[in-house]
């Protein structure tokens, strides 16, 4: 259903007193459910109300807490949402009405405001997927998928897509390896013909081993669906406590509506 071994995003949460983290033993359907909700709660928070975000991010350190994520971890993955920093950073610059000058420039009102949306929304929303992935296995999240009643056909895409992302990339690896043993090394626009043909074979190789697989797969009997091997369920008070995050956001967005 997915692939055999942990991502680099995920993280153990095991302890040899305390065993593994509540978190981390939360079916993942559960887990799932209870991002989205949060990330629609907070991005449905108004954004004068800044102190409902500085509440959010407590509700996500709490988690994390709890899980046994380091900040130091967290912070690092953070980094993928840099370009929307930059973007951010921007739109003071580039939005039009009122202008109001900081540090002597020149920056609109709108777009200050626009700024901060992006950046506290984002990085919340970034920061709660970060800890979703670190807590759940890659294998754990498309079983969830599948718990969630989310189309078949697209989970075995996820699944395809996961499994041979570590193919293709273990094959460039060797590809790599095999042009330095014969002293390739690119430096420069002259050795570009030279990655273009290594590209176009791994191109061909991937896609043979691809109608190899899918030949394998129907000669086994399948028939557009995979099979359900482990059948993943939650009782009522897993489902409680994985929707405490989302229940608490919920309240503070409401206070933030009202206050």
């Amino acid at each position: 259903m997915g692939a055999g071994h942990a991502h680099k995003l995920y993280r153990h949460g095991h302890s040899p007193v305390h065993g593994h983290s509540p978190v981390h033993g939360l079916p993942p359907h559960t887990k799932l459910a209870a991002v989205f909700a949060f990330v629609v709660v907070v991005v449905s928070t108004p954004r004068e109300a800044m102190w409902a975000f500085g509440l959010y991010a407590v509700l996500l350190g709490a988690v994390a807490y709890v899980a046994r994520v380091p900040a130091g971890f967290l912070l690092r993955r953070l980094l993928i949402e840099v370009p929307f920093v930059a973007f951010a950073v921007l739109m003071p610059f580039v939005a039009e009405g009122e202008r109001v000058d900081v540090l002597g420039l020149s920056l609109s009102v709108n777009g200050l405001w626009g700024a901060w949306n992006v950046l506290a929304k984002g990085t919340l929303g970034v920061a709660a997927s970060v800890l979703l992935a670190a807590t759940t296995e890659l294998r754990e999240l498309l079983l969830g998928l599948q718990r969630l009643k989310l189309p078949p056909l697209l989970v075995q895409i996820a699944s395809f897509m996961i499994r041979y992302g570590d193919v293709i990339t273990d094959e460039m690896r060797r590809m790599r390896i095999a042009r330095e043993s014969r002293g390739f090394e690119a430096s420069g626009v002259k050795h570009w013909g030279v990655l273009a043909k290594s590209a176009g074979a791994l191109f061909i190789r991937s896609y043979e081993r691809g109608e190899r697989v899918h030949l394998a797969m129907v000669s086994r009997g399948y028939a557009g669906s995979m099979p359900v091997i482990d059948e993943v369920t939650a009782s009522r008070a897993q489902w409680s406590y994985a929707l405490a995050l989302p229940c608490a956001a919920l309240l503070v967005c409401l206070l933030g509506w009202t206050l």
